[in-house]
């Protein structure tokens, strides 16, 4: 792999560019308990990577074919927005950093969130780190969400990058799967969940943060 020329570093964006899992699950609880249902880690946990149609499946599973999930799903999502607007997204550790050395050797990003691509584009905006990315594809702009690579290949395709010529930033099982199943090389930066050793093991490398992941792909693809 050290040998291959580094053309694209492709991002999730939830718990991976911002640390909005948790803001996101404590919205969708406060909407939840008002509607009488009680959300569990499980249930949310198993949702990290997945499109909207992926999401509402899973928990029409937990909560019953009657769980009302676009409902309570938008519901969740506007408060979400509010809080963005009027207190930002935080930015997780060293993602500037690493995205201002990418972009030092001339490495395109792209974002490739199963969130819809209005909405990630919004946040990145919000949080001024839209200049770094070439381009965005949303969990909205494919078919098959992750595990399924097609999200991933999307953004390989609009960047101009063959997938061995490029690297997934993931925090998810999904995610890591996705990029895998692409033969795509991914670095893991965990986030809410410690994933399973098996899967651990498909990864290119384990990142504690941003500034942990600049080592790595100097390490990895050096800079010729």
């Amino acid at each position: 792999m050290a040998e291959q020329s580094l053309k694209l570093a492709v991002f999730d964006m939830d718990g991976l560019i911002f640390d909005s899992e948790r803001m996101f699950m404590e919205k969708l609880d406060i909407v939840m308990a008002k509607a009488g249902y009680v959300l569990t880690l499980e249930s949310y946990l198993e949702l990290l990577g997945m499109n909207e149609d992926s999401c509402e499946r899973v928990m029409k599973k937990h909560y019953g074919e009657d769980y009302p999930y676009r409902t309570l799903s938008d519901a969740a999502r506007t408060l979400f927005n509010e809080d963005a607007e009027k207190n930002g997204l935080p930015v997780k550790r060293g993602i500037p950093e690493l995205l201002e050395y990418l972009n030092g050797r001339g490495v395109k990003c792209a974002v490739a969130s199963s969130t819809a691509a209005k909405y990630v584009k919004h946040y990145l905006e919000l949080s001024g780190l839209d200049k770094y990315f070439y381009t965005v594809v949303g969990g909205d702009m494919v078919q098959k969400s992750k595990p399924a690579p097609d999200i991933f290949l999307k953004a390989c395709e609009l960047s101009g990058a063959k997938p061995d010529e490029a690297v997934v930033f993931e925090d998810s099982e999904n995610g890591i799967r996705a990029a895998h199943n692409g033969n795509i090389p991914v670095i893991w930066i965990p986030d809410m969940k410690d994933n399973d050793p098996d899967v651990v093991s498909l990864c290119a490398a384990e990142a504690d943060d941003g500034f942990c992941a600049v080592k790595l792909i100097g390490r990895l693809f050096p800079d010729k």
